[in-house]
């Protein structure tokens, strides 16, 4: 008890002192709309569809006279009218913008990109045009940081250099080594996720496996070092921590560094450690470092699925016996895909609510396929400088990288490939959580109490499910989206909503998948539009039950009339060029709605007519979606 009391203590003071925001230098604490500020950029600039984007290390602030010292991180954009590329890491810019606090959608079910940013400690950005801000000419560079990215941008150039192939290519082989994702087109990641093999091309513990196992049988050989193994493991966790620190040091790819790290170092000294003490002590050291892995995906998937694998794989294995020593191999590798989703599934469902319905399939052809393929960059990399084999590999790599890309399409075109739009809360995650964990207890032990533990948790499992689609059919509502620069309205009654807005939408699969999909998922919503019971349109005019919805999103001619027209909504969509004295003066209205299609300047003047005519406003756009409970 005691114990437990301490971990408390010590993880709510590591935390605690995590947050920058607790620092009396937190550039939060002395920076005013209007004020200087000097950033130092934190990386190399990553291009973007308008944009170049950067991490950025906050100086000082310049407020009046006085120049206060601070520290911190923001997100800076720069437009790609200004001379941005040439940034470079190092360089120090003078800032002349106000700073944007992060924060959500608020769209319904949307992930928490405010949460996600505060966990790196981010909790502003800012936009620059070219007269927002001036290079200055000192440079602050850290020689190993400097070095890093050197060496991350010559791999790179090699790749592009010796692989005669497509983007589609050249995308995943970069993913594939160091970690770089910015070349991969979003059709082909959601082909492998569909499947069930993104973690090929996310950096996580396989790849640090197949390079530790590369490394020990290389330093095994090397003269003067093969005698010792403390000189090997020296060697072994300079080379695995420096392709760790290489490929960005996510959470997944650092649970796996500190693990092999006390696996090598026990190694050296002829101890064999339990991978559970392994386990739990790279936890506790990754936690201490930093308290916010704890809610990073990569980091519980990682975890979760190591655990998964070293309790479930003898078992499953065993389930089945194969003469054939091939079959064997292939069973074992099944076995690890098996083991490894029992522990996962629960919460990949949560997550991204989908179940990749072939995973076995595609993960016995791609993981074996794309470990060659790894391989193979390793030495394009390492041999480059013999001038007639790194085209060699190049093409080599290029040839495989484009089978898998085929496998992975032509497995994804199957029909039924993916179960997706799976609705999940915590509170069904952790009750199948409780499902999966008892029955497997149930089946290695066979003990009556947690069969009736499993049978519990799979009645209340039940029972929520149903609770739930008793009240996802009984759901009337309206929502306004927010979509920067788009209109987008769905009516919803049941699992049949009515979408309203504009067709650019509903041909964008990206604009959908970040902006709506979230809110139809969670509210379990069909893809169909059938006539909604009680719901009626006529030009602009809307009736959903006994609420009565204005949408302008023209400018219109109004005459004040001595008899106002009553509604409940008015909803204001693409900048028409009106007065909210005009609209007042015809209709009675109790509720006005500015959606995400409107100018920033034209919501702030709606809104101050609003409160000096004591009528009641939303910005979509500074509140997130509008969501209405439409009873009968």
């Amino acid at each position: 008890m005691i114990l437990n009391l301490l971990l408390v203590s010590v993880g709510t003071a590591v935390t605690w002192n995590k947050d920058v925001r607790n620092s009396d230098s937190w550039y939060g604490r002395a920076f005013h709309d209007g004020d200087l500020i000097v950033v130092k950029i934190a990386e190399p600039l990553v291009e973007k569809a308008k944009s170049f984007k950067a991490n950025a290390l906050m100086e000082a602030v310049i407020h009046q006279d006085s120049v206060i010292n601070c520290k911190g991180k923001i997100l800076v954009y720069f437009s790609k009218d200004s001379i941005s590329p040439h940034l470079k890491y190092g360089d120090k810019i003078l800032i002349n913008k106000k700073l944007q606090r992060i924060k959500n959608s608020g769209n319904p079910g949307a992930f928490n990109y405010e949460r996600y940013a505060a966990f790196q400690q981010i909790y502003h950005n800012v936009f620059l045009k070219e007269k927002d801000w001036v290079l200055l000419p000192e440079k602050s560079i850290h020689p190993f940081r400097q070095f890093i990215f050197n060496a991350r941008e010559s791999m790179l150039s090699l790749l592009r250099k010796n692989m005669d192939s497509s983007k589609d290519e050249l995308g995943i082989a970069q993913a594939l080594l160091i970690g770089y994702t910015n070349d991969l087109d979003k059709d082909l990641v959601q082909a492998y996720s569909n499947t069930g093999v993104v973690h090929i091309i996310a950096i996580s513990g396989m790849h640090l496996g197949l390079i530790y196992l590369l490394l020990v049988s290389v330093f095994k050989k090397i003269p003067g070092i093969k005698k010792s193994r403390f000189l090997q493991a020296v060697f072994i966790l300079c080379c695995l921590w420096l392709f760790s620190l290489l490929t960005g040091a996510s959470a997944s790819v650092l649970r796996a560094a500190v693990m092999f790290t006390f696996i090598a170092i026990g190694s050296s000294f002829n101890k064999q450690a339990s991978i559970y003490n392994s386990l739990a002590a790279s936890a506790f050291v990754l936690l201490c470092y930093n308290p916010y892995f704890l809610w990073d995906v990569g980091f519980q998937l990682s975890y979760l699925a190591v655990v998964s694998i070293v309790v479930f794989q003898v078992p499953v294995y065993n389930c089945w016996y194969i003469k054939n020593k091939l079959a064997t191999q292939v069973w074992k590798l099944a076995a690890i895909s098996l083991a490894a989703q029992i522990l996962t599934f629960p919460i990949c469902i949560y997550y991204f609510h989908q179940f990749p319905n072939f995973f076995l399939l595609t993960n016995l052809i791609v993981v074996p396929l794309s470990s060659i393929i790894l391989y193979a960059e390793i030495g394009l990399v390492a041999f480059s400088w013999i001038s007639w084999i790194g085209p060699i590999l190049g093409k080599a790599v290029s040839w495989l990288v484009w089978m898998m890309n085929k496998i992975v399409l032509y497995i994804n075109g199957f029909p039924n490939a993916v179960w997706d739009g799976i609705a999940a809360t915590v509170l069904s995650t952790w009750l199948l959580y409780a499902i999966v964990i008892g029955f497997s207890a149930w089946l290695m032990n066979r003990k009556l109490l947690l069969l009736k533990f499993t049978l519990f948790a799979g009645v209340l499992f039940v029972m929520n499910i149903a609770f739930t689609n008793w009240k996802i059919s009984n759901q009337q509502k309206l929502i306004v989206y927010n979509v920067p620069q788009y209109r987008a309205i769905d009516f919803v009654q049941g699992n049949d909503y009515k979408f309203i807005g504009d067709s650019m939408l509903l041909q964008d699969g990206m604009l959908q998948n970040f902006h709506l999909k979230p809110a139809r998922i969670a509210f379990q919503l069909n893809d169909t539009t059938r006539q909604l019971v009680n719901f009626y349109r006529q030009l602009s005019f809307f009736q959903y039950n006994d609420k009565r919805i204005l949408l302008i999103d023209k400018r219109i001619l109004l005459k004040p009339s001595s008899r106002k027209t009553d509604l409940d909504i008015i909803i204001i969509s693409k900048n028409p060029s009106l007065r909210i004295a005009q609209l007042a003066g015809v209709f009675n209205c109790s509720q006005y709605i500015f959606d995400a299609s409107n100018s920033l300047w034209k919501i702030d003047k709606w809104q101050k007519e609003c409160e000096e005519l004591h009528l009641r406003s939303y910005s979509v756009q500074e509140k997130g979606a509008f969501v209405l409970e439409v009873g009968e």
